[in-house]
């Protein structure tokens, strides 16, 4: 019994702390704004529509140039996230010389996964470190 009530408690705090972890991330305007661009150009090229992509990757580059000079939020900011903000930048320059250089579909979808991948990695890392506050 003390088994199963250990066990129900840790699913409540590990539960908890994500739904924290993630108020906080909803907090970080710039990161929002990140993802909305990213939503909206990514999915469609799950498709295989990159009119959107190829049609705002200046405003992708931009946002996440915001998104890199903005103030992380003190839970979150660590080398890690820092490191990954960096790569993201990278990865909308590279994407940005993709398409520029009129790049096969392939290479937009390789370039854009590899960007969209980055952006998860963010997150992942600001809900990981957020819990390892908790402990």
């Amino acid at each position: 019994m003390k088994k199963i009530l250990f066990l129900t408690a840790a699913l409540v705090f590990t539960i908890f702390s994500q739904l924290n972890a993630q108020s906080k991330l909803e907090n970080w305007t710039e990161l929002k704004t990140f993802h909305g661009v990213m939503s909206q150009t990514f999915h469609p090229s799950e498709s295989g529509d990159l009119k959107p992509i190829r049609e705002r990757i200046h405003e992708m580059q931009q946002k996440a140039k915001m998104l890199a000079s903005s103030k992380i939020p003190a839970d979150f900011d660590n080398a890690k996230v820092r490191e990954a903000l960096t790569n993201l930048i990278m990865g909308t320059e590279k994407l940005n010389r993709v398409i520029e250089s009129k790049g096969s579909d392939d290479e937009v979808k390789k370039s854009l996964a590899e960007l969209h991948d980055t952006f998860h990695q963010i997150v992942e890392k600001c809900q990981k470190n957020d819990e390892s506050h908790k402990e």
